[in-house]
């Protein structure tokens, strides 16, 4: 994405006690070395040759992002401190990885001995849902990696009751909190973040950034996202296996990808037996010579199977409208594999052609995985990048990796809006010729592309 941004990190005061954790200050001593503050990254690594004259140097300058890591100077005493962690939305693979990770780092780097997990997400910081939390320690969490889910358990909503939830880190006395979840959850740590300050609080409050979906801005890579395109990729090998087996067999796979297709995409490419992937940024017309369905049974023709992957979040166009939204204020989506398996069905039995039809719907089974070797190394770095910025005194933040690179986010930059697969990427270009789909499943093409152009113009940035 272009553009000028303001990656400025908030920090709670000037660090001047000594880290407790033994490093070098300068390069060639075979010892690992601390982080400065002015270590930075540059966010634009792509270059054309108009941005000369179109940008200053000052600029350029905004477009730094602060480099994560321990740092020699400390804000916090580490033995004042009372760390709460939390996970919070839908599960991911690698949550008690994060869990484990942070845990460790304060007890074993920084030497922290009051660590909280706040059961259940936000809910576990309101009242009225009686969750008490428990004390955390490395013996406690020393294997939670190897079962999928959160020991801490997890919940959507209640990230809106700022002044409780602000209510309750106070009363828990904590002065610094980790929030492992995805833009909703973490919308609301930068709600809680201002309030603590409102009420001139220091407690440091930093972001883990879990969406599966992979759809959080300027993040390279969240969490599970590895281990959910390897799952859903052993999905399409069976359900591929299924189609090739059976006289103009179709295997239909959903995925998850509310508005980003991002696993779609990757899956379609990892397993190199997809023929079509549909995801929500690329509409497609169901009827007519150019539509799915009719491509759907060219493919037959031609090799009398298929298989086809679609993200939860593609075709809602075409499905009656579910009114409302969910716990975590996303709307209700259409199950659009349903639908495509009741269309699929009724096209082909009007043409009097048989297919053999198998649906398969991995999403829970996915979400609820273990880590694999890449997530949980991912989550192992993400948790100890998150205790370093918290001890540092950093707050209103998320770790990411940005061009391999971890570093500190502003929350109000990486929530701004959803990341997604953009179908003019080298991405989406390379899921087209992996899968062999047509580049548009669209009858009147001009008429849309001048729709989309439209569209183009009211999107924020």
């Amino acid at each position: 994405m272009k553009g000028t941004f303001d990656f400025t990190v908030e920090t709670l005061g000037e660090c001047k006690l000594p880290s407790p954790i033994q490093l070098s200050t300068t390069f060639g001593d075979y010892v690992a070395n601390y982080v400065r503050d002015d270590d930075y990254i540059r966010y634009t690594v792509d270059v054309y040759s108009e941005d000369d004259a179109k940008h200053s140097e000052d600029e350029f300058k905004k477009n730094l992002i602060q480099k994560a890591g321990p740092r020699e100077k400390i804000y916090f005493n580490p033995k004042h401190v009372n760390a709460g962690i939390c996970t919070c939305g839908g599960l991911c693979p690698g949550l008690n990885d994060v869990i484990r990770a942070v845990v460790r780092c304060l007890w074993n780097r920084y030497g922290v001995r009051r660590i909280r997990g706040i059961r259940f997400g936000f809910k576990g910081l309101l009242p009225d849902h009686g969750f008490e939390p428990i004390d955390l320690n490395p013996d406690l969490v020393d294997d939670i990696h190897k079962s999928g889910g959160s020991i801490l358990g997890t919940s959507r909503g209640g990230g809106n009751r700022v002044e409780e939830i602000a209510d309750a880190v106070e009363a828990l006395n904590l002065n610094m909190l980790f929030i492992v979840g995805g833009d909703g959850t973490q919308r609301g740590a930068l709600d809680v973040a201002n309030e603590l300050e409102k009420r001139g609080l220091k407690i440091s409050v930093i972001g883990i950034p879990k969406t599966i979906d992979n759809d959080l801005i300027f993040i390279q890579r969240s969490f599970g996202f590895d281990t959910a395109v390897q799952k859903a990729t052993e999905a399409v090998s069976a359900a591929h296996m299924e189609a090739h087996s059976h006289i103009n067999g179709i295997g239909l796979i959903k995925l998850m990808g509310r508005e980003s297709g991002f696993i779609a995409a990757a899956t379609a490419m990892a397993s190199h037996e997809a023929n079509f992937c549909l995801i929500p940024e690329v509409p497609f017309d169901l009827e007519g010579e150019n539509g799915f369905l009719r491509e759907l049974e060219r493919r037959l023709e031609e090799r009398q199977h298929a298989v086809v992957i679609v993200a939860e979040g593609a075709g809602q166009d075409l499905a009656e409208a579910v009114e409302g939204t969910d716990a975590s204020g996303n709307k209700k989506l259409s199950d659009i594999g349903v639908f495509l398996k009741d269309k699929i069905t009724e096209y082909f039995k009007e043409k009097g052609i048989h297919i053999n039809l198998k649906y398969i719907d991995p999403s829970y089974q996915i979400r609820s995985a273990c880590a694999n070797p890449s997530d949980s190394i991912y989550c192992e770095r993400l948790g100890n990048n998150a205790v370093h910025a918290a001890m540092a005194g950093k707050t209103k933040i998320v770790i990411g990796l940005v061009h391999d690179k971890y570093v500190h986010l502003p929350i109000k930059l990486v929530t701004h809006h959803r990341n997604k697969v953009s179908p003019e990427s080298s991405m989406w270009r390379d899921t087209i010729d992996a899968t062999g789909q047509p580049v548009l499943m669209i009858n009147d093409k001009e008429a849309f592309v001048k729709k989309m152009a439209e569209m183009q113009k009211t999107k924020p940035w």
